[in-house]
């Protein structure tokens, strides 16, 4: 008797977990499975492939660009060191466009004329002209007149680029905040820039992270451009070990891999402070 109802107290204390499995295969089973069918597909079509095309993998020589040990020590390889380069370069130029992004959202929100008619000219300008021709003009024009190195040039590139984009998010969010908001800052008599940095900005904040951390992301893909400069970020380092060990595929599988790494911990991080958002604001 004893045995079975120990059995039985065993039971009971499994039964929620499995009921939260089975609640759980029950919502997302199906998209489970087609991630799973998905998977497979994209690996027959690897493999088939490098079959039609004869090429040998040979991922066995890849480790050593990303991490080696060196008299005991472990030592980042060259695809690490372009790594760091482009950690470097997204980090300053997403701390400058999202600045220059503000600035311009507020510019465009003033009332004065010439404010508003200067961020519309940056805007145009930035918009309709492609980034590649933005960077080469600021590097083989204006950075000798500036003295302006290379690092920078690609950074200012960047800034200006993405800062463009992320104002109208900015100023979409901005604008997203009921009249009543405002009038109750003034009647507190509020400047403007105390209304927004308490009143208008942080509620502002829960709509535009999300686009924000898309723009984000975007910058972080078209730090790849600045390799064009001879700047030897993540891609640019790719590109020189291929053009040594001729290693095409798994170097440019690895980068990808190395660039989706950053951005889907990007989006995760992001998708976290979205929900703290929601619990305390």
């Amino acid at each position: 008797m004893r045995p079975l109802i120990k059995f039985m107290i065993r039971q009971a204390e499994f039964k929620p977990a499995r009921m939260m499995i089975k609640n759980f295969m029950r919502s997302h089973g199906i998209d489970i499975i087609k991630f799973i069918l998905v998977l497979t597909a994209a690996t027959w079509l690897i493999s088939r492939g490098s079959q039609q095309l004869g090429y040998h993998w040979q991922w066995q020589r890849v480790s050593h660009y990303m991490l080696s040990i060196q008299d005991g020590r472990l030592v980042g390889g060259p695809l690490i060191s372009g790594l760091m380069v482009t950690f470097q370069i997204s980090g300053i130029s997403l701390l400058l466009a999202f600045i220059v992004g503000l600035l311009t959202a507020l510019l465009r929100l003033s009332d004065s004329i010439a404010a508003k008619v200067l961020a519309r000219v940056y805007l145009e300008l930035v918009r309709n002209t492609p980034l590649l021709v933005q960077l080469f003009f600021i590097y083989f024009v204006l950075s000798p007149v500036l003295d302006i190195s290379r690092f920078y040039s690609a950074v200012l590139a960047l800034s200006l680029f993405e800062g463009a984009y992320a104002s109208e998010i900015f100023r979409a969010g901005i604008v997203s905040i009921p009249k009543v908001q405002w009038e109750a800052a003034y009647s507190l008599g509020l400047n403007p820039y105390l209304t927004y940095r308490h009143i208008i900005l942080p509620q502002a904040i829960r709509w535009i992270l999300p686009p924000l951390t898309g723009q984000a992301i975007s910058l972080i893909k078209d730090s790849a451009l600045v390799s064009t400069i001879a700047i030897y970020d993540l891609t640019m380092q790719g590109q020189s070990i291929i053009a040594e060990t001729y290693l095409v595929f798994e170097i440019w599988f690895l980068v990808a891999f190395i660039y989706l790494l950053i951005t889907g911990s990007l989006s995760v991080l992001v998708g976290l402070m979205e929900n703290r958002f929601k619990i305390h604001v």
